[in-house]
């Protein structure tokens, strides 16, 4: 079960990184767009995070609900809103640093939300 956790884990990473690597790629273009990048990185990371929290909590470990409530909801914003504007040619600058806000607000999430270590 641990090696599951540890997979899932990193599939949850790399699919963020997908999505913030497809957001920063395009920060000096003029006119910005969802990329593939951007659309994979934001689907795996949803969905390897909702498996993840299915493994957490078919384990022995305690799940923070309110953290995963958070980061549920933060995901959820950010895939659709870079689902629904894939096909677009471009997508306006608010949105893109919308998107990229809420990313970087995601991993600070689970970074900085973690319990307490003594």
């Amino acid at each position: 079960m641990e090696t599951l956790r540890l997979v899932l884990l990193l599939i949850h990473i790399l699919g963020f990184a997908a999505l913030f690597g497809g957001l920063v790629v395009q920060a000096r273009e003029p006119q910005k767009t969802v990329n593939a990048a951007m659309r994979d990185g934001a689907g795996t990371a949803f969905l390897a995070g909702l498996l993840l929290v299915g493994v957490l909590e078919a384990g022995d470990g305690e799940v923070n609900h309110a953290k995963i409530g958070v980061k549920f909801a933060i995901g959820l914003v950010i895939l659709v809103l870079v689902m629904a504007n894939t096909r677009k040619p471009s997508i306006p600058n608010g949105l893109y640093l919308g998107l990229l806000a809420l990313t970087v607000v995601n991993i600070g999430v689970a970074v900085f939300w973690s319990p307490a270590h003594t």
